[in-house]
């Protein structure tokens, strides 16, 4: 008979790439994703990673086998969802996924909540840009994301994927101190033309909404440096190095030489928690959007003023 939890380590293996990240995933050590793989090999008698590069690749089999445990888990997680509704108490593990600000600015405040009012709930935090997140959800990688859309580039929520609204986030636009801008009230975007930006690379949700904003306004912008955390931005702006447009959640009192302006008018991210429809009825998500809601409006207070 297969065994679910080395059916489980094949199936993360296939929705996170590598044998490390799969681990990360589940909490175990790569060595450990490994020896539940070669152990599911010798009880199919198959071959199910083949050695590409520096990683692996699933083979034709480990693919079909794949699909079936995906079955496989679901009805695993129906059943574990009817258990813990009839028990009315929020139990059992909650992976929950959340991009890099939230993880650091809300998250921290709900999981010890979370832990204070459910010590029978285990939640494991994993922090995964948003455009990832929402497909892990999908897969059944993880239970519940965080992840966040812009006023002009909408989240879509795929089948089967179930969302709530945690709350709006805003966005300022950070110079340097002694910048021309530095002492507006408010500056439209049609003037952010000519200027030298700070941002995320290409491929993140931040870095294509400053791109699409400014040209919509008509400017191509020139993007002179890009780093991947925000108080890495902040402390490029800091240096005077070029100006950039930081969302507030998680972004810390600003350092000195960095002066906020807001945008007319100000660019709104909100975020979502994501869950699976299949899951719906855990009291452990309707825990968790609740935690949530409760700590958005300190975790979005303007904390540099």
């Amino acid at each position: 008979m297969l065994d679910l939890q080395r059916l489980r380590a094949l199936h993360a293996v296939s929705v996170h790439g590598t044998v490390g990240a799969a681990a990360a995933a589940l909490g175990y050590t790569p060595s450990a994703v490994s020896q539940q793989i070669a152990k599911l090999e010798r009880e199919t008698r198959t071959v199910l990673l083949e050695r590409e590069g520096r990683g692996v690749r699933l083979t034709a089999e480990a693919r079909q086998l794949v699909c079936t445990a995906g079955q496989l888990l679901a009805i695993v997680e129906r059943a574990e969802t009817e258990l813990e509704q009839r028990r009315g108490v929020p139990a059992g593990w909650l992976t929950i996924a959340a991009f890099a600000s939230a993880a650091r600015g809300l998250l921290p405040g709900v999981l010890a909540d979370l832990a204070a009012r459910h010590p029978a709930l285990d939640t494991r935090l994993t922090e995964i840009d948003p455009h990832l997140s929402v497909d892990l959800v999908a897969k059944g990688a993880v239970d519940l994301a965080v992840a966040h859309d812009w006023d002009i580039a909408p989240l879509p929520a795929p089948a089967g994927v179930e969302q709530a609204v945690i709350g709006d986030d805003l966005c300022d636009l950070l110079v340097p101190e002694g910048h021309p801008l530095a002492g507006r009230t408010a500056v439209r975007r049609a003037e952010l033309g000519g200027e030298r930006w700070i941002c995320q690379p290409p491929g993140r949700v931040c870095h294509d909404w400053l791109v699409r904003t400014l040209r919509a306004a008509g400017h191509e912008p020139e993007i002179v440096h890009q780093a991947e955390e925000n108080p890495t931005l902040v402390a490029l702006v800091a240096a005077g190095l070029g100006v950039a447009l930081i969302p507030r959640l998680g972004r810390g009192p600003l350092p000195a030489g960095v002066v906020e302006v807001p945008l007319d008018p100000m660019p709104v991210r909100r975020l979502y928690a994501l869950w699976r429809a299949g899951a719906a009825g855990r009291p452990a998500i309707a825990e968790t959007v609740r935690a949530l809601r409760e700590h958005w409006p300190g975790a979005a207070a303007h904390t540099s003023r």
